[in-house]
Order: structure tokens, then C-alpha cells, then sequence
């Protein structure tokens, strides 16, 4: 039985945001066709045969009593072979077809398909005819690109059944029917599977259980791997003002996180940083393969030029993508770049709407859409007769108005997500990078994922962790008595705190995202640095309390290397740092024997 079309007309037009009426019929979140150009549109409100439109395109030229018609379904992507190294828009248009097909600019009305319907997939069958599947079941295998095998599975609104038909192994379309399922106990209801399918944007796709977050996704950047984890299947949030870093900061992550699959949505970015992306991007090699990064990426470009009702498309776009993968059974890492920029959509949204305004003119529903979008991250089992784990973890960029981490979107932010890298625009005028401010930040994933390092890489990684961030604190606490009193005043005990922090922060933290060498630190090569700042720190105390003048310990050859100990090379780094120990420990007995030889003289 076929839908009956529903077919209105203009009858009010306020930026982004039309009105229609003969809209009966319809339902919240159906996408229309609207105007004489077909713009794309979802229906945000209804009110008896009234139905508030948002348009994703630009609205200008629309004109009251132009035909608005439903398509009755809900704004929904496609989900199958040919995602990775793809870039689409808000609502999955593939921007280089697009670019084909109209120019650089998107012309209004342009439609699209997310997948290529012409290119043929290699299609491996892991199911025979009689076999019984359910929901989430992998029936199949494409090798979509080198580094990621795509499992083709049963979708989740499909109920289970026996397979009473499936192809051989060979080349097929992903419109090309691989499979039939007899459902249930019914002799004669049947269902064809193809090897893709639509999934609606705002539904979160279901999983069969949550697990608690326990294991760590590993960044590569030292600041946020020991002081400030965040978990697979996690939340974090990167606040900062202009300039701070935020986008440097989410590459680094898509980049070297160790996530099988990363989704970057660029929503309400400025074109040049989103064109920074997609030049860049294509050209990244995957440090663990050698292969092109594009290979397990997938990117949704929306820049701030583009209509704001997209923003809020492109934000769920990512997610129900970043989810497909994670239902394969995948890590996958999406990054959102800003969140920020979409509440300033859905701000201006709602004032079209004319709805209540809530703290600084953002929705009241702004804390429920933030939690919505974020509580879709997790580390779950799956669908399917076989216990599969994958995870989804999601990091957020938030702009803040001149970093006033104090407004509603960052403090709602914060209630939410269990990861706060503090970004501070002070760092960031000392070209101290990433400038994440190890005061002001913090990881309540700390416990859970501590057991993973203790375990794989040091049994006293949470001690030497803590002892660290203590010492951090102390010398921050001299630094205020400096500003009033000098260093020359400190005591040699204090002075030698203060050479502590030093050589944490320059040593430790600051860590460039554009040195060969330096942008990416192994876990043990993590925990081996801070080991020999700590253990430089307990032969400095040592050498102090004996009489050392903290010029001569400062001025040993050993605290140099100890200063260049990112640099050294990931592969062969210990055997370098082994040197640095002993070399250091050397200098450090000389420097006792002497001073004690000094004293026996003077006495």
C-alpha cells in the first residue's frame, strides 16, 4: 500500500525556516521537497494542517504559494561500501561529485546519491542458504579500501529469519539483491538484502549491551594519554578560544588516535580551516600501515558559509555513520569541530520558531540536544547471535565567546562529558603546545583505564602520573611567591621545585604537532619520559639537601637530553634513554662527591 503524498503550499518564509499549510497527513521529521527548485527540507513543528519547515539550502528567491511535498521519510543517510575517503555535506551529498557536476558551488536542489551506484563491490558471502540470521548478523565481506574490511550485515530494523537464497562470490552493485531472508515462522513473507541501506539520522541505532568504558584510546600526545585519558567508547570536550589550537588539536587526534575509523565533521567551521582539512587530509599517511589516511576516514564538510539549518544535519550525519562502523565491530573516533557552531544554529532556529529563549538566548532544549548527541558515544556489545564488541567515542570542540568557559554551551558540555582538555589562550601566546591547561583539566575515566597501563606498560604509571601533577601543582603555588619576591629569594629546595616544573612542562607537555619525530609518542616511550623527569627530579633533591648549587646541576650535559627526549626516535628511543639515565646519574654522584670533598677541605 503506498504512502498518499502530501502536498502544501508557502504561506510564510523567515530565512531558513518556512511555514506551509495543507501539510495534513504529514509527520514531525519527514523531509519535503520545497519550492520550485525541490529544495531539501525537514519538518521541525506541526500545528494542525501547519507544518514549520527548516530548509537546508539557501532560501532566498523562495516565494509564498510555492508546493512544498513530503516524501514521507525521515531525513536518513545511506550506509554501505564506498563511505571511507568520501566528503560529503551536512546531508551526505559527495561534494566531489557535486564539484563535478555544478562547479565549486553547490547548486540548489542538486541531488545526489551518497553511494556510487555504478561501481562494483567484491562481494564474499559468510552465510549459506537454510542458515539462521537476525539482526546485526554480518552475512558478508567487501574489502572496501586496504585497511578496512566492510562487514555487510543485516540492518537493525530487519527481524530475523533463514536465509532462503544468497549469491556466490563475485562482483556486485550495492543495489544488486545478495541475499533473501524468509522471516520467521511465514512460508511466504520474504525480504531482499542488499548491500547497503537507510538508517534515519536523529534514531540512534541499537546495541544489544553498554559496557563500561575501561580500556584507553591511545592519542599519541602526552599531555592527554597520562595526565588526561580518554576511554574507547568515551566522551571528551577541547573549550578554547581563538587561537587556542582546537582544530590543530582534533587532527592530531584523527590522525594518531588508534581508532580503526574516524569521522571528522567540520560543522559551522570557516572554509579556509575546512579547506586546510581537505587538502590535507587525502595527503596523511596512517603512521601504523604506511597507507593513505583517507583509506579509514570519513569527512563531513559544513562550513559557516553554508545554510545553518545543515549544521544540525551534519552533527547527526556524522554519528549515525561513525555508529554503522561501530556496529562492525570497529573503534571508531568521531571528532566535532565545533559544537559550539551548532548550538548558534540552533539558536538561530528557534528564534526564527519565535520559542522561548533560554540563557543567553540559546534554546531551552540545548542541555537535551547536547546530551542526545553525546550520550550516542560507548563501548557496546552488538546486534547479532555472535558477542562483538565496538566502540564509539566522541570528542568535541566548544568555542567559547573570548574562552568564557562560564556560557551555556560550554557548561552544558561539561555536564555532560566525563573529558575536559582545558584550552588556554596564555599557553597558547607562549607557543606552548598543545595548550591544554593541566590545572584547569581533568579525565573522571582516570581509574578505569589505569589498570590498562599498569598492566601493559608500568605498574607504577598512576603513582608517577599523580606524583607529577603534585608537583606541577607545587610549582605553580612558587611561582605566585616568585612574582612577588624574585627567584633569588627562593630557598635551593624550592628553586629545585621550580626546575621540576620547568622540565615537566618543556620537556613533558609541550609537544609539536609538526615535528617528523615529536607529534607522535608511543605508551612506553610516555611512560619511560616521565619516569626519568621524575627520577631526575628525586637525584636533584638529593644533590640539593647535600649542598649542590643548583647552577651545577643545571648545567649537566644529561639535563639537555633529558630536555630533547621527544625527538629521539619512537623505534629505538630506550636504548637512548637508558644512556640518559646512567649518564645522568653519573653526573649527578660526581657533582655529591664533589661538594663532599669541598666540605672535608673547608673543615
Amino acid at each position: 500500500m503506498t504512502k498518499k503524498t502530501v502536498e502544501g503550499k508557502i504561506i510564510r518564509i523567515s530565512g531558513p525556516v518556512i511555514e506551509a499549510d495543507r501539510m495534513r497527513g504529514a509527520k514531525m521529521y519527514d523531509v519535503v521537497r520545497v519550492g520550485d527548485e525541490h529544495l531539501i527540507g525537514e519538518i521541525i513543528r506541526l500545528n494542525e494542517d501547519i507544518a514549520t519547515i527548516q530548509v537546508y539550502e539557501e532560501t532566498s528567491g523562495l516565494k509564498p504559494g510555492e508546493k512544498v511535498v513530503s516524501t514521507n521519510e525521515p531525513l536518513s543517510v545511506e550506509l554501505g561500501p564506498g563511505l571511507l575517503t568520501n566528503i560529503y555535506d551536512g546531508i551526505q551529498r559527495p561534494l566531489p561529485a557535486i564539484k563535478d557536476e555544478t562547479g565549486d558551488f553547490i547548486s540548489r536542489g542538486v541531488e545526489a546519491y551518497a553511494l556510487d551506484r555504478k561501481k562494483r563491490w567484491h562481494f564474499k558471502p559468510l552465510v549459506k542458504k537454510g542458515d539462521r540470521v537476525q539482526s546485526g548478523d554480518v552475512i558478508g565481506e567487501v574489502q572496501e579500501t586496504s585497511l578496512i574490511l566492510h562487514r555487510v550485515m543485516i540492518p537493525p530494523d530487519v527481524p530475523g529469519g533463514v536465509v532462503k537464497s544468497v549469491v556466490d562470490e563475485g562482483d556486485y552493485g550495492i543495489e544488486d539483491e545478495i541475499m533473501v531472508i524468509k522471516l520467521g515462522n511465514s512460508s511466504d513473507k520474504v525480504i531482499g538484502i542488499r548491500m547497503f541501506h537507510r538508517w534515519p539520522v536523529r534514531k540512534p541505532r541499537p546495541v544489544a549491551e553498554k559496557y563500561d568504558p575501561s580500556l584507553p584510546l591511545i592519542t599519541g600526545q602526552r599531555v592527554i594519554d597520562t595526565f588526561f585519558p580518554v576511554a574507547k567508547g568515551g566522551t571528551a570536550a577541547i573549550p578554547g578560544g581563538f587561537g587556542t589550537g582546537k582544530t590543530v588539536m582534533l587532527h592530531q587526534l584523527a590522525k594518531w588516535s588508534d581508532a580503526n575509523v574516524i569521522v571528522y565533521v567540520g560543522c559551522g567551521e570557516r572554509g579556509n580551516e575546512m579547506t586546510d582539512v581537505l587538502r590535507e587530509f587525502p595527503e596523511l599517511e596512517d603512521p601504523k600501515t604506511g597507507e593513505p589516511l583517507m583509506n579509514r576516514t570519513v569527512l563531513i564538510a559544513n562550513t559557516s558559509n553554508m545554510p545553518v539549518a545543515a549544521r544540525d544535519a551534519s552533527v547527526y550525519t556524522g554519528i549515525t555513520i561513525a555508529e554503522y562502523y561501530r556496529d562492525m565491530g570497529y573503534d571508531v573516533a568521531l571528532m566535532a569541530d565545533s559544537t559550539s557552531r551548532w548550538a548558534e544554529a540552533m539558536r538561530e532556529i528557534s528564534g526564527r520558531l519565535e520559542e522561548m529563549p533560554g540563557e543567553e538566548g540559546y534554546p531551552a532544549y540545548l542541555a537535551s540536544r547536547l546530551a542526545e548527541f553525546y550520550e550516542r558515544a560507548g563501548r557496546v556489545r552488538l546486534l547479532g547471535s555472535k558477542k562483538i564488541e565496538g566502540s564509539l567515542s566522541v570528542m568535541g570542540a566548544v568555542s567559547p565567546p573570548g574562552g568564557d568557559f562560564s556560557e551555556p554551551v560550554a557548561q552544558n558540555t561539561l555536564r555532560i562529558v566525563k573529558v575536559f582538555w582545558a584550552l588556554d589562550a596564555d599557553l597558547a601566546d607562549k607557543r606552548h603546545f598543545p595548550s591544554i591547561n593541566w590545572l584547569k583539566s581533568y579525565s573522571l575515566y582516570l581509574s578505569e583505564v589505569s589498570s590498562w597501563w599498569e598492566k601493559k606498560i608500568g605498574g607504577d604509571w598512576l603513582g608517577l602520573r599523580n606524583k607529577a601533577m603534585a608537583l606541577l601543582q607545587k610549582e605553580s603555588e612558587l611561582q605566585e611567591i616568585v612574582k612577588l619576591v624574585g627567584p633569588d629569594a627562593l630557598p635551593p629546595r624550592e628553586k629545585a621545585f621550580l626546575e621540576t616544573g620547568r622540565m615537566l612542562r618543556e620537556a613533558f607537555l609541550q609537544q609539536s604537532a609538526f615535528h617528523e619525530v615529536d607529534t607522535y609518542c608511543p605508551e612506553k616511550k610516555q611512560y619511560d619520559m616521565l619516569r626519568i623527569i621524575l627520577s631526575f627530579s628525586d637525584k636533584m633533591h638529593e644533590a640539593v639537601e647535600k649542598g649542590v648549587h643548583m647552577d651545577d646541576i643545571i648545567s649537566i650535559k644529561s639535563r639537555e637530553l633529558i630536555a630533547r627526549m621527544g625527538t629521539f626516535s619512537n623505534i629505538d628511543f630506550e636504548k637512548h634513554f637508558k644512556e640518559i639515565e646512567q649518564n645522568m646519574e653519573k653526573e649527578i654522584d660526581n657533582l655529591i662527591k664533589k661538594q663532599n670533598s669541598n666540605m672535608t677541605k673547608g673543615e
